[in-house]
């Protein structure tokens, strides 16, 4: 069953639905037709394998009678690992202001533990600076994982719930995994395509917003002519701009404004281009893009091989994409940050900051702090000192 819902609240939510909520276009899928396990690191060659098992499994599902069936799920950061898409057997179209989600109040209860702590991580961005400024790279982003123990069994829907209330007009996903499931809020629109018109809005550089209406007046203001983050930005767009210029038979990339969450200001650029070869899909762009040096860095295996030295632990999930294609090329997708990974007691939370030759140490500590916020925020924590590092 493919179709519009017009009565959402007759559907009791479950926690192995696969829920995406855009300002664009909603969907709730359920149930599993069939998986797609297959790495995605041939996934932007729509004659490649990953290419040809995911449309082979699409015209399987058309030729059972589903008009214009849907991939969904997740692609790790590391596109030469699984990833977790599948075929659902249902699915509901929707707008989410029309959908009222009710949530109850969560309050996690736990301790938590930080890895790298905050020395070893700003070591681990000092280590980063020396092939920035001999320009060995341009850009790296280093991240820091967040493990939360749980005393009492956690609701991973429960959690997205609360997380979408505080965050109302993120790209808000829901999504079970074999071993767990990943929620999030995303700011950050990887790309998406309807008809031959694709679209991306990369997010590079922010800022902590502030506590009062000056003060966050204040914070935007400074990152607007923040001289290291522009150039932070820059990177990305640029890296962007290479990959599509070929892709696209008109390419626009204006200069960048300001997109607010509530805990953060952030420097984007609203992209937008029309592709030229029929062939190419939500996905395939999507895996062309995938990671932008907004998560990895600039270039691209240079800068994914020091993280593979430097951080102590697989990222797995974070700074991944999750997001939808339908057999007719037309899609969306998220990079998977301000997410959390959730098992039955416990919590792994992710944050990252993009490190460029003039980066502080002590900086980007801080601002990997304040993107946690978002998701401790969902589970329950007003503040990261009510947590027992």
């Amino acid at each position: 069953m493919f179709g519009i819902a017009n009565d959402l609240l007759s559907l009791t939510l479950q926690e192995d639905d696969f829920i995406f909520l855009s300002p664009h276009k909603s969907l709730l899928a359920r149930g599993c037709l069939s998986t797609v396990t297959h790495p995605a690191a041939s996934g932007h060659h729509v004659e490649g394998e990953f290419q040809q098992k995911v449309q082979q499994l699409l015209r399987q599902t058309q030729q059972a009678g589903v008009d214009n069936p849907i991939v969904v799920g997740a692609i790790p950061f590391d596109k030469r690992q699984p990833c977790s898409l599948f075929i659902p057997q249902t699915c509901y179209w929707f707008d989410r202001h029309a959908f009222n989600l009710a949530d109850s109040p969560v309050q996690v209860e736990g301790q938590a533990h930080c890895i790298p702590d905050h020395d070893a991580f700003c070591t681990m961005v000092e280590s980063a600076l020396n092939p920035l400024r001999i320009g060995a790279l341009n850009k790296v982003v280093l991240s820091r994982l967040l493990q939360i123990e749980s005393i009492s069994p956690l609701s991973a829907l429960s959690l997205w719930l609360q997380l979408n209330r505080q965050n109302p007009e993120s790209y808000n996903f829901h999504l079970p995994l074999a071993d767990g499931t990943l929620i999030g809020a995303s700011p950050e629109l990887l790309l998406r395509k309807e008809g031959n018109v694709l679209r991306s809005c990369p997010l590079a550089g922010s800022a902590r917003r502030g506590d009062d209406e000056a003060s966050d007046k204040n914070a935007r203001e400074k990152l607007l002519a923040s001289g290291k983050d522009r150039h932070e930005h820059l990177v990305v767009t640029e890296a962007i701009r290479r990959q599509l210029t070929d892709l696209c038979g008109s390419l626009t990339i204006p200069e960048p404004s300001l997109l607010s969450t509530p805990t953060l200001w952030h420097l984007a650029t609203e992209i937008q281009g029309i592709v030229t070869d029929h062939r190419d899909n939500a996905l395939s762009l999507a895996c062309l893009l995938h990671p932008t040096p907004a998560l990895c860095g600039a270039p691209y295996t240079s800068s994914r091989n020091l993280i593979g030295e430097l951080e102590p632990f697989d990222r797995g999930w974070f700074g991944g994409i999750v997001g939808w294609c339908d057999a007719r090329g037309d899609g969306e997708w998220v990079v998977a940050i301000r997410c959390g990974k959730i098992r039955t007691h416990q919590i792994e939370l992710f944050a990252g900051a993009g490190i460029v030759p003039d980066s502080v140490p002590e900086n980007e500590w801080l601002e990997t702090r304040t993107k946690f916020n978002t998701m401790l925020s969902a589970l329950g924590f007003a503040t990261q000192k009510e947590l027992t590092l």
